[in-house]
């Protein structure tokens, strides 16, 4: 087992209390992180080539999945910072998907 810093409340004041966590939990944490990050950086890619609706499309689905990733990972480390942050860029990304798979293509 490891140890793993979480910020926890109490009466208001936020402090550091480091919790033993399995290493099996370490690992699935890092897992998302590294997923998310990566996933992250390719459909970013993806979005900003304009290579199309449909790539800018699967783009933001990669988007979605990375979202999620954070989302799970934040959790898991009670990173509430982050986690809400993701909960926006999940929303933002579902419409995305909308826009450019889903809804047809505007006249003009």
């Amino acid at each position: 087992m490891s140890f793993t810093v979480f910020y926890t409340t109490k009466g208001g004041m936020t402090r550091r209390t480091p919790q033993r966590i399995p290493i099996r939990m370490e690992i699935l944490i890092n897992i998302l992180k590294w997923f998310a990050s990566g996933s992250g950086m390719i459909a970013a890619a993806m979005v900003s080539f304009d290579a199309g609706r449909k790539v800018t499309g699967w783009g933001f689905v990669l988007f979605v999945a990375s979202a999620s990733a954070w989302i799970a990972g934040s959790a898991l480390t009670h990173d509430w910072a982050l986690g809400s942050q993701n909960v926006v860029m999940f929303a933002i990304d579902i419409f995305g998907v909308y826009r450019y798979l889903i809804r047809k293509k505007p006249n003009g």
